[in-house]
């Protein structure tokens, strides 16, 4: 079956809703929603390098993590709705700002949008690379139509123990998805390559800490 928003299949939820007429798990329509766009200096220094990530922040989540810092705009959805000519031409004056990268957080959502909206900043002349800051709570479907359009893939790795993360983020089958779409993601990918200290292509991946070791880092990285 191909990715629809008709009868959402997206993201590993799989709702199965009309995004056009009602609202599934993460509280997304049809347009992309942003709460920010920026260049920001507080990723990694790698992505920040010297002038910055061109940072984009979309609104609402595939997760309801009870410890989110962007709390407002995962849960509360705080930002306004852009067609796709607006998205474009925010990306293109981020890298005209200077941006070393697109940094796309919290993208899941809106990955069949995102997908067309790529496909027009490449053909309008973005060329610097696109980071899809991720959850890593991905659908393989939905990660292999973005070969060739992600540079460099930055997940978060948040859970071993799926009971920590039921708990925690309201999702039962965290790791076996994560670790799924992270080796997905290696496949595109593969290891980090920089130039001049910045990051081109590759895949990061962060890790959750969480008090008492409660989603078993020390598994994680067995």
């Amino acid at each position: 079956m191909s990715l629809t928003l008709k009868e959402c299949n997206i993201c590993p939820r799989l709702c199965g809703v009309d995004r056009h007429v009602e609202l599934g798990y993460c509280k997304a329509g049809i347009k992309p929603k942003l709460n920010l766009y920026q260049l920001h200096f507080g990723e990694e220094p790698n992505l920040s390098g010297n002038n910055g990530s061109g940072t984009i922040f979309f609104a609402h989540c595939n997760l309801k993590c009870i410890y989110c810092q962007n709390f407002t705009i995962s849960h509360f959805g705080w930002g306004r709705e852009y067609d796709n000519p607006e998205l474009v031409d925010i990306m293109l004056r981020l890298q005209d700002s200077g941006a070393h990268n697109i940094n796309l957080v919290t993208p899941s959502h809106y990955g069949l949008q995102l997908i067309d909206i790529l496909k027009e900043a490449r053909s309008n002349g973005l060329q610097i690379p696109v980071v899809w800051n991720t959850n890593a709570y991905e659908r393989l479907e939905t990660l292999r139509e973005l070969e060739g359009l992600v540079d460099i893939y930055l997940p978060d790795f948040r859970y071993y123990d799926n009971e920590t993360a039921q708990l925690y983020s309201d999702v039962k089958d965290y790791r076996e998805v994560a670790s799924a779409a992270v080796l997905e993601m290696f496949r595109q990918v593969g290891h980090i390559q920089e130039e001049d200290g910045i990051a081109r292509r590759g895949l990061m991946i962060r890790l959750l800490v969480i008090p008492e070791n409660k989603n078993r880092v020390d598994k994680i990285l067995e």
